[in-house]
């Protein structure tokens, strides 16, 4: 199975695949989009949707999963994170990859066995799952393979209900 995970947000998206097989991951690209603050909204989220649709085209995965919004304090913080993750939604449908999504609490227990882990330790742990030499940078390509993670890691059953 080929998971594409992504960590979305507007001004920085990381996003990253992983391959399972036979119950062995591995980090085939990893990597983000960062756009300027004075960049016009619609522009920022096309280049997301752009993004993901290139990386679609180019590795065939056979899922999507995206982090889930944190909603705290800044609305308008949520609000663009939202919107992120509705252009990457609407590019993965268009080329029909089912999405999943995952809490920032699930994925970092799922990863690191604490919900509440720090950057560093999530980067450490994608690091050693995927047998890479080095942690991947930055954090939000690490992220977005902590997502991939998840999901390949995911009970069958859960990927049968689209969770």
């Amino acid at each position: 199975m080929k998971v594409l995970g992504i960590d979305p947000g507007t001004a920085a998206c990381g996003y990253g695949i992983v391959h399972e097989s036979d119950g062995r991951l591995r980090a085939i690209e990893h990597g983000w989009w960062k756009s300027r603050a004075d960049e016009r909204p619609e522009v920022r989220l096309r280049t997301i949707f752009d993004g993901v649709g290139e990386l679609i085209d180019r590795h065939a995965p056979d899922a999507a999963a995206i982090e889930e919004s944190f909603v705290g304090v800044d609305a308008r913080t949520a609000l663009s994170v939202g919107q992120a993750r509705g252009a990457v939604m609407v590019a993965c449908a268009g080329a029909g990859v089912a999405c999943a999504e995952y809490s920032p609490t699930r994925v970092k227990q799922m990863v690191c066995g604490y919900g509440r882990a720090e950057k560093a330790q999530v980067q450490t742990m994608v690091r050693v799952i995927l047998g890479m030499s080095e942690a991947p940078s930055p954090s939000h390509a690490a992220d977005a393979l902590a997502v991939a993670i998840c999901h390949a890691l995911a009970p069958p059953l859960l990927h049968m209900v689209g969770r």
